[in-house]
């Protein structure tokens, strides 16, 4: 990009402008409530910081917009909890890692604790059961090459553990326990 093109300036904040630009967000992305009113709140401090204004106006303005889309069920916090909880189990990544991204995207911890209570409903064991998807999809432990496996025992043993599993896991992962009774991928 060069020197002389220019940012175009932001809009100005309008409700409807807050409305339309949560509803093309929440077109490409699922979101929590927290996470799209962060959004907003960016685009919001930039056109404050362009044009002027008043904060608490446009905050009002972006509580408002918040409120008609989750009334409207554009916006439910515990279905996008638990959409991503699926999802990430489903990747390998363990119950502490999901509890961070949750966390993270500003969801409560209770609707978090509550999407990971329906892990539970899925498989036995969903922390073995991620644990052995992370190892399957990254070709660690009993799922790398037979003749590579002692050498690389450890190595795999301490990425496991840096994904945010226990110990007990790990072993069992390691150990070739790969045959879960009703778990499926």
């Amino acid at each position: 990009m060069t020197a002389a093109r220019e940012r175009r300036p932001p809009p100005k904040i309008t409700a409807s402008y807050i409305e339309n630009a949560a509803l093309h967000y929440l077109e490409r992305f699922a979101s929590s409530t927290a996470n799209l009113k962060r959004v907003l709140m960016r685009k919001v401090d930039r056109s404050l910081a362009h044009w002027g204004g008043e904060r608490p106006e446009a905050l009002q303005m972006v509580e408002t917009v918040l409120t008609r889309l989750a009334g409207l069920g554009y916006l439910d916090d515990a279905a996008y909890a638990a959409n991503k909880v699926r999802g990430l189990h489903r990747r390998g990544t363990s119950g502490r890692g999901i509890r961070a991204v949750l966390a993270a995207k500003g969801v409560a911890a209770e609707q978090a604790d509550a999407a990971l209570g329906t892990l539970a409903e899925d498989a036995d064991e969903p922390e073995l059961a991620a644990c052995l998807n992370l190892a399957r999809r990254r070709r660690l432990g009993p799922f790398r090459k037979p003749e590579t496996q002692a050498e690389f025992r450890d190595k795999d043993m301490a990425a496991l553990a840096r994904a945010g599993f226990g110990w007990d896991v790990v072993k069992r992962v390691m150990a070739g326990e790969t045959d879960l009774s009703g778990w499926s991928r």
